[in-house]
């Protein structure tokens, strides 16, 4: 029996739902510990491109359980959306869907009071959230007297109260400082989201429980991250982070199982960088590799659409997000997008304004924003690779690339990525 974790070594984005579905075939359930809809994994298989958020990547492979754990966040309309679309290309989730009943609701007061955060913030303060109402939910979790969970969905007169008290409090915040706020009627939300209780019905469980049973039966668990470690709300670019954990030490937490049952950590990285949103980003290019960076990628949110921002890969970040996670190795997506390019920079320290030289990743974002990285420089290639299908089959100076990365963040690399199928996944050699 072997559990796996997969979980992002950047800023998010780092193609994990493509490794999460080559590993299925090894794993029985795949488990979504944190986060929200704003994850945003894209699947080809077989080219027909499958779009997830909240849903475990798992689900595409047929006789594989997927379940989305207590310390992921549920906007019940949006995930009942994602199961039709999903439905829609032929999946099919018939006893296969296991949500949390411990895990909270996203309500619709909650979209207003992040656009409320997101408006009154000062251009330089924007986070950059996408907008889903995650934030004040994970607020309200962990300030008590508000969250609410699936769980009280199945017990009507108890989440009436709740729900009533909740859109009370709310309404008289978000009156005073939105204009154009329309207050919420608690009956109709109440009547909205008891309805989506019935749709989810089917799916709700005790996940703990049902996951330790599973472990019993001998079931292979693999543990899939949203965003990624350095969006992490303790360890990451804080404030500008995600509001949960999105390191592995959110499986503990997240899902109700403690991690010495995994056995296998792979971290997941771009052979580049890429963040969206705001915060220090010490490799960013805002030049015209940058743009081809982000053309040739199609650097673009899964879930927003929004452009990311594109850099050269951080060897000072990933160790400092490897050794965070504890993983024992890692695979390196989307190499392919930087054939052409004469030359590839690589971080391996930052320079501070007085010069002096770090190998660790500063903690406070006033200090990682006057850094400035020490590159290495390495030849690029010509070839196309996308079709390379074995680790020999990529020019020298490819696999001088990769190596000299793995050497830089301490950590083998043992997958590669060259495009976006299945196939062009390569084991390295």
């Amino acid at each position: 029996m072997a559990s796996t974790c997969v979980v992002g070594l950047q800023w998010g984005d780092e193609a994990k739902g493509k490794i999460v579905d080559l590993l299925c075939d090894q794993h029985d359930v795949v488990v979504r510990y944190q986060g929200g809809a704003n994850a945003g994994h894209t699947v080809v298989v077989a080219g027909v491109t499958y779009k997830l958020s909240l849903v475990p990547t798992g689900l595409l492979r047929p006789g594989v359980h997927g379940v989305i754990g207590n310390g992921v966040v549920i906007h019940p309309p949006a995930l009942l959306q994602e199961i039709t679309t999903l439905q829609n290309q032929g999946i099919d989730f018939q006893g296969r869907l296991h949500i949390s009943d411990r895990a909270h609701l996203i309500l619709p007061y909650h979209l207003e009071e992040e656009r409320l955060t997101e408006d009154s913030a000062a251009a330089a303060d924007h986070i950059g959230t996408t907008r889903r109402g995650i934030g004040p939910c994970y607020r309200d979790k962990v300030g008590r007297v508000h969250g609410i969970r699936v769980g009280d969905l199945y017990h009507p007169g108890y989440f009436r109260e709740r729900l009533g008290r909740a859109i009370a409090f709310k309404n008289r915040i978000l009156s005073a400082v939105l204009p154009d706020f329309v207050p919420f009627d608690p009956e109709r939300v109440a009547s909205d989201y008891l309805s989506y209780a019935e749709s989810l019905r089917p799916f709700v469980t005790d996940t703990g429980g049902w996951l330790h049973d599973a472990l019993a039966r001998g079931s292979r668990l693999l543990f899939e991250g949203a965003q990624g470690s350095l969006l992490d709300v303790d360890h990451g670019t804080y404030p500008y982070v995600t509001s949960s954990n999105s390191s592995a030490a959110g499986i503990g937490p997240g899902a109700g199982l403690p991690p010495r049952l995994i056995d296998r950590w792979i971290g997941v990285v771009k052979a580049y960088t890429t963040r969206v949103g705001g915060g220090p980003f010490p490799t960013e290019l805002l030049d015209s590799i940058g743009d081809r960076i982000r053309r040739v990628g199609r650097e673009f949110g899964t879930v927003t659409g929004r452009p990311r921002r594109c850099g050269w890969f951080d060897a000072v970040a990933v160790r400092h997000s490897a050794r965070l996670c504890g993983v024992t190795e890692v695979a390196l997506m989307l190499l392919d997008v930087l054939t052409g390019l004469d030359e590839l920079r690589i971080a391996v320290a930052y320079e501070t304004p007085d010069g002096r030289t770090l190998s660790g990743f500063p903690a406070h974002v006033a200090d990682l924003e006057r850094c400035r990285p020490v590159y290495a420089t390495l030849p690029g290639w010509s070839d196309d690779i996308s079709t390379a299908r074995r680790w020999s089959d990529l020019p020298q100076a490819a696999r001088d690339y990769v190596c000299f990365i793995a050497e830089q963040i301490g950590v083998p690399i043992s997958i590669v990525s060259v495009g976006p199928d299945r196939q062009a996944t390569l084991p390295v050699a």
